[in-house]
């Protein structure tokens, strides 16, 4: 399965709660831990707070529902510092309406600490909250309230980035004329910055015109390379996270060889990179192509991206760094298209078991397996399961219209 992050986004493992009969109740226990979040100060200390909760979903998911109640109390306990830790936490879960109640009572407390920088950041963080959610019709009130917002010079200088927010949301709505307006008013104002381009990328992709969104890419990396104000790595930085973008666009244009080429050149630069190896093994698997080779990277990013997490996060059990679970579709997929129908099982049932990375993509490979092993029934079984994941995607939009064919056509 072709990533859409880089290995490092990947972190959320699934590792089970124990807990002794001599704890508090479950809620009690939960509350205390909670409101503990109090006492973190500074930015790292933050930060490390959010990268430890997202490591245990089984725990945490719990835990953001019990605060989540807490916060809508007329007397609310949490101060600002918690409440952006539960507020992250919650959008890198996904938990879409937790995370709505934290930035909302961040924003809140922002704006009576009259903070710039916290407000941006608590509008910034619900306004992809909520579009990560499909909520758009309420993103772009969001980004509206913003926007309204008069401020100082800072928070002007904030606007545009919302503005290329508002973009995206507008696309999304099937408003494409009105994103448009917008975003040109904005390349008008500022001809030079390369994020509009990239903004009008994905304002592209999203309105389903690939290859105009490549020519928008394309025309940011020069403006990236250009750009005096950051430094050559920097500038690298950019290029290669539009180059990754690329990859996937070329494959949108069945451009395999413009895919695999923008991936090569990437693993120039990073051969140990999870991500890069496993959609350049992955787009060889799907399309019948050097399948020894695309095997061997597969299992290369299984490994190095285990050993960067357990890296990472030293002291946590070897055990409890699961396997990511878009590598193993990945897997199990080239060993099926090597016909290795009894290999190719294990990795993909291990996929469909991880709760935070359900596919319809991964369920449509499992299926096939089990339909090459014999098991009509399991495989049509498994079908059905993927038809109930939502389609949001134009790609999962078209997997399902595939996967309907596939039902009907073994029933």
């Amino acid at each position: 399965m072709k990533t859409k992050w880089n290995a490092w986004v990947w972190t959320v493992t699934a590792t089970a709660l124990l807990a002794a009969a001599a704890e508090p109740a479950p809620s009690e226990a939960l509350r205390k831990q909670a409101l503990a979040l109090n006492a973190i100060t500074g930015e790292d200390a933050e930060i490390g707070k959010i990268l430890e909760l997202i490591e245990d979903p089984p725990h945490t998911k719990p835990l953001l529902a019990e605060a989540a109640k807490l916060a809508k109390e007329k007397e609310q306990p949490f101060n600002v510092n918690a409440t952006r830790i539960l507020a992250q936490t919650a959008q890198l879960l996904r938990e879409t309406d937790a995370s709505v109640t934290f930035y909302k009572l961040f924003i809140d407390q922002a704006d009576q600490l009259r903070s710039t920088d916290k407000i941006g950041l608590g509008y910034s963080g619900l306004i992809k909250t909520l579009y990560d959610g499909g909520k758009y019709d309420e993103s772009d009130a969001a980004c509206q309230r913003f926007l309204a917002i008069k401020g100082d010079a800072a928070l002007q200088q904030m606007k545009p980035a919302v503005i290329r927010l508002r973009v995206l949301v507008l696309a999304k709505q099937s408003k494409g004329e009105k994103a448009s307006e917008l975003l040109e008013k904005l390349i008008k104002a500022q001809p030079d910055n390369p994020k509009n381009l990239t903004t009008k990328a994905e304002m592209l992709h999203v309105l389903d015109k690939p290859a105009e969104a490549v020519t928008a890419y394309e025309e940011a990396i020069d403006l990236y390379k250009k750009d005096e104000d950051l430094s050559k790595e920097e500038q690298e930085d950019y290029v290669n996270s539009i180059r990754y973008a690329l990859s996937g666009l070329h494959i949108d244009l069945n451009q395999v060889d413009k895919a695999a080429a923008d991936l090569k050149s990437l693993l120039e630069k990073d051969p140990d990179n999870p991500g890069y190896n496993n959609d350049l093994g992955y787009i060889w698997a799907d399309h019948d192509m050097n399948l020894v080779e695309s095997e061997k990277l597969i299992r290369k990013a299984i490994d190095d991206d285990k050993k960067q997490r357990q890296k990472a996060n030293p002291e946590q059990k070897p055990d409890a760094v699961k396997d990511n679970p878009s590598y193993l579709d990945s897997l199990g997929w080239v060993l099926f298209k090597q016909k290795k129908f009894k290999e190719a099982r294990q990795p993909l049932e291990d996929a469909v078991k991880q709760l935070d990375a359900q596919s319809i993509e991964i369920y449509d490979h499992l299926a096939e397996v089990l339909n090459a092993l014999g098991d009509k029934d399991a495989a049509v079984a498994t079908w059905k399961k993927g038809l109930e994941l939502p389609a949001d995607t134009k790609r999962e939009k078209d997997k399902k219209a595939e996967v309907e064919k596939k039902v009907k056509g073994h029933s």
